[in-house]
Order: C-alpha cells, then sequence, then structure tokens
C-alpha cells in the first residue's frame, strides 16, 4: 500500500478518519512518524507548517483520529454518540488551534502538533453538528472504510474516489463480466 495521503471525503475531519486504512481487514496506518503526521496536516491544507513533532503526539493524534471515526460512523448510522469519543474530540477542540497570520505573500499559518490537530477536531464538530450530516455515506468498496460527503445529483456517488476506490472495482466486476461471459459460451 503506498503511503500517499488521499483528500477525497470532502471535509478535513473525514480524510483525517480515513487515515487508517482498510480498518475491517488489513489495517493500515498511515500515521506511523511525527513527519507522517505532520505531512498529513500540510497537505491536507488546514496549516501551512507545523513544528517538528513527537511520539506521543502521533498517540494523540490517533486516539482522537478513533474518536472522530466513531462519532462520525455513529452519526451516519443514526446511532448515539459513545461519551468517551465526544469528550475526546471536544477536548481537543478546546485546545487553541493555530491562528493564521497575514503576510508579504499571503496567508501562512503555523501550528504546533497539538494546534493542528485543533484544527481537525473543530472540523469533526463543525461537520457533525452541521447541515452535511444527511449526505455522510461509507465508500461502497468492502475493503474502504472512508466516509465521504456525497453532494453528487441524486446522492449517487458510491466511492469516496474514482482513482481510489471505483475504478478498482469498476475493472473487477468487468473482468467477472467477461469471465463469466467466456464460461457461458
Amino acid at each position: 500500500m503506498n503511503l500517499d495521503h488521499v483528500f477525497v471525503c470532502g471535509n478535513p475531519a473525514l480524510d483525517f478518519a480515513a487515515t487508517l486504512r482498510a480498518r475491517r481487514s488489513v489495517r493500515f496506518e498511515m500515521f506511523v512518524t511525527p513527519d507522517r503526521l505532520n505531512a498529513w496536516y500540510v497537505e491536507s491544507g488546514i496549516v501551512d507548517a507545523v513544528s517538528p513533532g513527537r511520539e506521543a503526539d502521533v498517540e494523540q493524534a490517533k486516539t482522537v483520529r478513533e474518536a472522530v471515526y466513531r462519532l462520525i460512523t455513529a452519526r451516519r448510522l443514526g446511532e448515539e454518540y459513545d461519551g468517551e469519543a465526544l469528550a475526546v474530540v471536544n477536548n481537543a477542540a478546546r485546545t487553541y488551534p493555530a491562528v493564521p497570520q497575514l503576510t508579504r505573500s499571503g496567508r501562512w499559518t503555523q501550528a504546533t502538533p497539538e494546534e493542528a490537530l485543533s484544527m481537525v477536531a473543530r472540523h469533526a464538530v463543525e461537520l457533525l453538528g452541521g447541515p452535511d450530516v444527511p449526505l455522510l455515506k461509507e465508500c461502497g468498496n468492502p475493503e474502504c472504510t472512508r466516509t465521504y460527503i456525497d453532494r453528487s445529483r441524486g446522492m449517487r456517488r458510491q466511492w469516496c474516489g474514482m482513482e481510489s476506490c471505483g475504478n478498482r472495482i469498476k475493472a473487477a466486476a468487468y473482468r467477472a463480466r467477461k469471465k463469466s461471459a467466456s464460461t457461458a459460451d
């Protein structure tokens, strides 16, 4: 599996929750080092730079990520929130976020790992307390556990992303159809 971070879910909190991939099978962890975590914060666009992190920052991020995932899943399924998950996300959101600064070349946000994590938690709070809740869907790929915001016409989107899951599933279905057609002859 590659180590590229993917941003196909429509909200940083959803993309953050998706950094533990294939939860129901192989479980592939994206946050293996503080550098990988900080790279996610920058690549996601929530901050422009993050001060060097420690292993404790990675563990805290994983704890918040799992709480966010539990809350997203509960909301998507219409279930009650887990109290512990609520406390974890709300506590992370209470931490002061990074403050954007205006520079000669535009907006710049420098953050500590804790400030960046607070910004992710705040995205989760806004998402789960906002109007996009009815648009939350889980990817149709049985191996994928990403939740995304379906803004397609008629809410007919089936995959988190065509590149990551849709093409793979469609190609497999095509091969299966070709194989069954050739065995039927």
